[in-house]
């Protein structure tokens, strides 16, 4: 997944915030807990104000990524 995440950050970086929360960093507890984190990889699409907009655990088709982020950017992210 990695290569895939990457490719569309390097695509839409100047557009979306790619944030990764490192699974052994107990400082993204916080943030795991708050988003529902289950199992590695688990992604989460967000809003501006912190909201879920979409939700994948494990593996996700690069086309299925990229449409959820082309959409969150369409509507503004709401």
């Amino acid at each position: 997944m990695l290569p895939i995440v990457h490719g569309l950050e390097a695509r839409y970086g100047d557009q979306i915030n790619f944030v990764y929360l490192d699974i052994d960093d107990p400082a993204t507890s916080e943030f795991k807990r708050a988003l529902g984190y289950r199992v590695q990889p688990h992604f989460f699409l967000l809003d501006g104000q912190g909201n879920v907009l979409h939700s994948w655990l494990g593996s996700v088709p690069a086309d299925e990524l990229e449409a959820a982020l082309l959409e969150a950017l369409a509507t503004g992210g709401s």
